[in-house]
Parts: structure tokens; C-alpha cells; sequence
């Protein structure tokens, strides 16, 4: 009895848990009371992007397929469920977004996110930002970038190929990398130039003159030491500092490969203690320095963190674009544009009817098999469906699920196999009273029997859930989501509520004594089975209730054991002899 309420309680403690945290979401955040609904069923945004041709080289089908399944990666990272992604001729990738697209969610589309890491050879400033200088400071310093963008443009500033020292460097981060060629570049080198916009392209094994994100600071920045191809996973959280505290501040902390951490300890050494600012080292995200940090320490374990004034949003973000790849080729977006829904709420409304109609059968089927047991499925049903719903709830908010169609789908069929786990119990309960046990004992008897068949039955269903969830994308996703969900909910119902509930009801004087319509009458259920070899034997007659011994004898004959039936055989020949 005591662990009967403990359950219940623990129960309505999980529930009021679940409704609490939604409610808070709602009035703090952007939660809603009902799950957010996916593309079929609500409308979204697509966004339709067109590859950039390089070099006059056509675009793979292998390198849309990849890109692909980077951004489908991304978006899934961020949140967005039951996302459409596929590929529109060999040019194009469309791709539909439930609801409205955030500018985090298209930023995880649209970047390439290349990441490089590369030595600082040298520092300068991108571009004045200050007022002080007043309106004619301003007016000369573009009347000077427009002068050195005259002049870039018009041949005077070196070529490329003349910038290479005689003897190339050995090293990524040697000084001599600068030539007097490569400095009077620099020098001309503004961060509002069409120059600065396009620095992705430089070769990987020559210096980069680019800018950081701002625009405020220049770099001339050595050839390229690691790719991002040495990040086996990246994460955005708070930078710590060395006793543990947080600073408020937004980092993207990256774990590589053992190659990388070889090769980044190696050049975090070099960098170690030498002067400024050949001691920064850059984190340059498609030609762009994200963040040139001093090495303050040696990195031995490949565990650098990203820096450079992030939100939690946008830190988010580039570590999605880091973990899951920089895209095979570049891509704009050539339309954006509403979608409206492709199902739409007559087809909910049609899953939904369905689903109740399925519910109202498991309800009189139970009825009519266990009479007043089946309020106990009823019950345990209503339990199930409000637990399911605060978790659909809960995840459209913390995960960004999406209910589907298909979705709707998983949770029909969860219906079935919820009403087979109560059928099972009572199943095993009846068959314990059959065998002679009282009501109390016969409840736990046929707990200890069913909760095995019960936890074997949902641990195959859960574990075809999971591998459709793993190996599926789209709507397929959302009803293998669903249906894994709901069977966990099934064991949990059954083992925080219909056990302890069936408990608590073996308690009273209606089912202790077996009334004729609770389900559990031991008459009506050919209980002949009396004690250990001790059998009360049914006297047969032309009454109704001769006609039930009749039937309880029969069954008391199917259920003999072996050795009962031999005895019983032997005792018949002594008789005759």
C-alpha cells in the first residue's frame, strides 16, 4: 500500500512538473500551451538556393547531395523538425522550414562555414570608426579609400604572383612571408574595399590579408596550419576562467582529432611567450577573422575556444556549422517565399477523429470484456494522453518538435499498444485468481508476470522506434519520434499508476469480493483451484449456475499440469479395477 501511493505521488509530482515548466515557459520564453505543428500541417517558409559556379567548373550531383545533408544536419541542430530539404534540378536545393525562418536559422543555411586556422604575422587598422575626427576627417579618409581602390584597381598595386618572397618560408608563421610587395598591399588595403569582401578564395598555402567581422582591424595573416576538418565536435557555452567562473561572455569551444591536437599543441608552443602579434593566432570562417586571440597558455589537449563578442544564438550557430562541416560549394539564396500548408487541418482533423474512434473501441471493449476493471484502462488511457501531451508540449519548446501528420499517426497506433499492456496485466491477475489465489495476492502475482511481458513487448517496439528514428528523415522521423515516446510513456503509466491503482482497488469490498461486475469474479472465471492438491469439485445441474460449474469444471480440466492429469488418470483406473 505504501508503495502503491509513493508511485502516485510520484506521478503527480512528474505531471505538475511537466505543467509547471510549460507555464513558466510561457510567461518567460517562447513557449506555447499546444505543440508547434510541422509543415504539413501548419505552413512554413521556403528558401530556394542557387549553387555558385567556381572557375567555370559545373556543380556534382555528389556535391548537392552533400550539401544536402550538411544543411539538413544544421537545421535539424537548430531545432527546426519535419524540414524539407531536397535538391531542384542540378543547381538548386530548396528547402522548407515549418513556420516563419528566424535570421539564426537562415545564417545556418546560407554560410559555408570554412573554417582555417592561420598564424598572425601583423595587425593594422581596417577602418576609422571614430567621430572625433569630425565630417572633414571622414571626408578625406574616403576620399583616400577611394584613391587606394583606384589604384588596386587600376593594376598600380603588386600582382598576387609578384608577393612570394625569393625563398619560400618553411614555417606558416616566419616574418619573411611579408615582402616589401606584400607590406605596400597591406598598406592599401582597406576593409571597406570590394577587395575585403572576397578573401575566401586565397590560396591555402600563401598569406591572407583580410579583416575580422567588424571591419575595424586588419590582418596580414600567414598560410593556412589546420582546417576544420580536424573538429570532431563544437559546442557554445560561457567562458570559465581558470578557478571556474563563468565571465558572461559566449565562446564556441572546439574538440579536434588527435591529429589536430598533435598539431595545434605543436603550434600553441611556438606561439607561447613570443612577441605581439606573432603570438595571436586567427580563426578565419570563410576568409573572415572570427577571432585572433593571444596564446596565453599551451593547448596540448586540442581544446581551443572561439571568441569574438557572440550571442548565445550566433554561438549556437557557427558551432553547428562547425561540427556538422563547411558546405562542398557556395550558395546565395535566390527566393524566399510563404508556403502554405500541404495537408492542412481537415487532415488533422480527419487524424484526430480517427485516433478518437480508435480510443471509444479500446474504451467498450473493455468494458464489455472486464466491466468495471476496464474504468481502471479508461483511466489509465486519460493518464497516458495527458502525459503524452505535456511532453509533445515540453519538446516543441525546449527542442523545436514539430507534430506531424505522421506524427499523429505514431500516437493512434501507441493506442493499441497501451490497451495490450492492460489487457496483459489483467490477463495475468485473472489467471492468478483461477489458480486459487486471493484477490490481493492474485494482484501482485500477475504484476510480477505481466510487468516482464510488458517491458519486453515496448522494449521491441522502442527499440524499432529508435533505429526508424536514427535511419529515417522527414515525416518518417516524426512517427518513429512519437511512437518511442509513447511507449516509454506506456511503461511509466503502467508502472506509476495502473499497478498501484489495481493496489489500491484490491482493497475494497468490491473487488475483494468478487462481485459479479467487477470484472474479477472468481465463480465466473473457473477459480475451482482451492489450495496445494486440494480441488473443490463443481456440482454439475440444469441451473444457470450448474451450467457455470459445468464450465468451471472444464476449464479446471484444461488447466491441469501433467503430473495433476496422471494422478487423476491413475485414481480413475483404481476406481474401475
Amino acid at each position: 500500500m505504501r508503495r502503491a501511493r509513493r508511485s502516485l505521488v510520484f506521478l503527480l509530482v512528474l505531471i505538475v512538473g511537466l505543467a509547471g515548466l510549460i507555464t513558466y515557459g510561457v510567461f518567460r520564453s517562447d513557449a506555447t500551451w499546444t505543440p508547434k505543428l510541422a509543415l504539413d500541417l501548419q505552413g512554413g517558409t521556403q528558401i530556394l538556393l542557387a549553387a555558385e559556379q567556381t572557375d567555370g567548373e559545373s556543380v556534382s550531383g555528389d556535391q548537392l547531395q552533400q550539401a544536402v545533408s550538411i544543411i539538413r544536419q544544421r537545421v535539424d541542430a537548430a531545432g527546426v523538425s519535419e524540414a524539407e530539404i531536397t535538391t531542384q534540378g542540378n543547381q538548386h536545393i530548396s528547402v522548407s522550414i515549418p513556420g516563419k525562418a528566424d535570421e539564426a536559422t537562415l545564417q545556418r543555411i546560407e554560410a559555408s562555414a570554412k573554417l582555417d586556422f592561420r598564424p598572425v604575422l601583423s595587425t593594422g587598422i581596417g577602418i576609422d570608426l571614430t567621430e572625433a575626427a569630425g565630417e572633414e576627417d571622414a571626408a578625406a579618409e574616403e576620399t583616400a579609400t577611394g584613391d587606394a581602390e583606384a589604384a588596386i584597381d587600376a593594376g598600380d598595386a603588386p600582382a598576387d604572383e609578384n608577393l612570394d618572397p625569393e625563398t619560400i618560408p618553411e614555417s606558416a608563421g616566419d616574418l619573411a612571408w611579408i615582402t616589401p610587395a606584400l607590406q605596400e598591399k597591406f598598406d592599401a588595403f582597406t576593409c571597406t574595399s570590394e577587395e575585403a569582401l572576397d578573401t575566401r578564395e586565397t590560396a591555402a598555402d600563401r598569406p591572407l590579408i583580410t579583416c575580422d567581422e567588424t571591419g575595424t582591424q586588419k590582418y596580414i595573416l600567414g598560410p593556412v596550419e589546420l582546417s576544420g576538418d580536424v573538429i570532431s565536435d563544437a559546442t557554445a557555452q560561457m567562458a570559465t576562467t581558470s578557478t571556474g567562473a563563468t565571465t558572461g561572455e559566449w565562446v564556441v569551444q572546439i574538440v579536434m582529432n588527435k591529429q589536430g591536437t598533435e598539431t595545434f599543441g605543436k603550434i600553441s608552443q611556438r606561439l607561447f611567450g613570443a612577441e605581439s602579434p606573432q603570438d595571436q593566432f586567427a580563426f578565419v570562417l570563410d576568409g573572415n577573422v572570427l577571432s585572433a586571440p593571444q596564446m596565453q597558455a599551451q593547448i596540448l589537449d586540442g581544446r581551443p575556444s572561439i571568441s569574438g563578442g557572440f550571442t548565445q544564438d550566433s554561438a549556437q550557430a557557427l558551432a553547428d556549422q562547425l561540427k556538422f562541416g563547411a558546405l562542398p560549394i557556395d550558395f546565395t539564396v535566390q527566393s524566399q517565399e510563404d508556403v502554405s500548408a500541404t495537408l492542412g487541418t481537415n487532415q488533422l482533423s480527419a487524424g484526430l477523429l480517427a485516433g478518437l474512434i480508435g480510443l471509444l473501441l479500446v474504451v467498450v471493449y473493455s468494458l464489455f470484456q472486464y466491466r468495471a476493471l476496464g474504468s481502471l484502462t479508461i483511466a489509465s488511457l486519460a493518464i497516458a494522453a495527458v502525459l503524452t501531451y505535456l511532453l509533445l508540449t515540453f519538446f516543441s519548446w525546449r527542442q523545436g518538435y514539430r507534430l506531424s501528420l505522421a506524427g499523429v499517426a505514431g500516437i493512434i497506433v501507441a493506442i493499441g499498444f497501451t490497451a495490450d499492456s492492460f489487457i496483459v496485466y489483467f490477463e495475468r491477475i485473472r489467471d492468478a485468481l483461477r489458480d486459487g489465489f486471493g484477490i490481493e495476492s492474485a494482484v501482485e502475482h500477475g504484476w510480477k508476470r505481466a510487468f516482464r511481458t510488458v517491458l519486453a513487448s515496448d522494449g521491441v517496439n522502442f527499440l524499432a522506434a529508435a533505429i526508424l528514428f536514427i535511419l529515417a528523415v522527414g515525416n518518417v522521423k516524426g512517427f518513429a519520434f512519437t511512437l518511442g515516446l509513447t511507449t516509454l510513456v506506456d511503461v511509466v503509466v503502467v508502472a506509476l499508476f495502473t499497478h498501484p491503482m489495481m493496489t489500491l482497488l484490491a482493497r475494497t469490498r468490491f473487488y475483494r469480493s468478487g462481485h459479479r461486475f467487477s470484472g474479477l469474479d472468481p465463480q465466473r472465471l473457473g477459480a475451482v483451484y482451492r489450495g496445494r492438491m486440494e480441488f473443490r469439485a463443481p456440482v454439475v445441474g440444469k441451473t444457470a449456475s450448474g451450467k457455470r460449474n459445468a464450465r468451471s469444471q472444464k476449464e479446471a480440466e484444461r488447466r491441469q499440469t501433467i503430473a495433476e492429469r496422471k494422478a487423476a488418470a491413475g485414481a480413475s483406473t483404481g476406481k474401475e479395477s
